[in-house]
């Protein structure tokens, strides 16, 4: 199953799953794109990676309780890989528990809304095209392993 499975299938997804594809719908409608499970310094991994329509990047943490935000001290690690920072949590969740400089979006299964805009913090030039190589490349890769590139039903109008 995807992040855009139907909604009987969605419902059986994990809390954090479903405010992500929220998180998506979100973002898609500002004009970014964004890749979950992104791979981050270190060996870890950024819930979702954006890169919007200018280029800059911004990287979500999905916390759906407040159990899995406090569990949860490796996020400090992202904000030199990134140009804004947020957090998406449920209606439910305590807003005063997300630190006052990062960004704060409310999702649900469907949609979110950014509540808070963090202030944008400028990446060096090498930085960012490393991310946007990186992004690409692991985008191309999830492409192509989805399915057999060369088959008649992917579009290629580059190749016309």
């Amino acid at each position: 199953m995807t992040l855009t499975d139907p909604p009987s299938q969605n419902r059986e997804r994990a809390p954090g799953h479903r405010l992500a594809r929220g998180v998506l719908s979100a973002l898609g409608n500002l004009g970014f794109e964004a890749l979950g499970e992104f791979p981050a310094p270190k060996g870890r991994r950024m819930d979702l990676c954006a890169i919007g329509p200018k280029g800059e990047i911004w990287c979500v943490e999905v916390k759906s309780s407040r159990a899995d935000f406090q569990a949860d001290g490796k996020w400090p690690l992202y904000l030199p890989w990134c140009e804004r920072l947020f957090f998406a949590v449920p209606q439910s969740f305590p807003a005063s528990l997300i630190p006052a400089e990062q960004g704060l979006i409310v999702a649900d299964d469907w949609d979110a809304e950014i509540l808070r805009l963090p202030a944008e913090r400028p990446m060096a030039a090498s930085r960012r095209r490393s991310m946007t190589l990186s992004f690409a490349r692991l985008a191309a890769h999830r492409l192509a392993s989805a399915g057999d590139w060369r088959s008649a039903d992917v579009a290629t109008p580059f190749l016309a």
